[in-house]
Parts: C-alpha cells; structure tokens; sequence
C-alpha cells in the first residue's frame, strides 16, 4: 500500500471515528492520538490496524465494519 493510500485510508478512519456515536470523547481522543503517534512513526500497516484495534471493542468492529480487519 502506498503512503498515498495509507493517508487516505487513515482519514477515512479518523472520519469513521468521529462520527461513530457509540465512541465516548476519550476513546476518539485516544485513536486520534494514536493514529498521529502511529503514522508519525511509520509503523507498518498491519501493526497499526491491530494496535488500533486494542484501543477498544468498538473501535475494532468500526474497522472491521470498513474492511480493514
């Protein structure tokens, strides 16, 4: 996956967090700020999906609803 593809797909997450309404305002802000510290690092993509998906139950079905996971 390009750098491209993976910042699109990082703001499509980042969009799907925002609007689920299931997510309190700090499991948004934790994914947020993981999602910065992760990309920042240039972790490798399957890493980054699977430690997202630790942050929460709801987080987790919200990629996997998107097809990430």
């Amino acid at each position: 996956m390009s750098s491209k593809e993976k910042q699109k797909h990082l703001e499509a997450i980042k969009e799907h967090i925002n609007k689920h309404g299931e997510l309190s305002e700090e499991e948004k802000s934790n994914a947020y700020k993981h999602i910065e510290e992760w990309y920042n690092e240039d972790k490798a993509w399957g890493t980054f999906i699977g430690e997202l998906a630790k942050i929460s139950p709801k987080i987790e079905a919200l990629l996997v609803e998107m097809g990430l996971i």
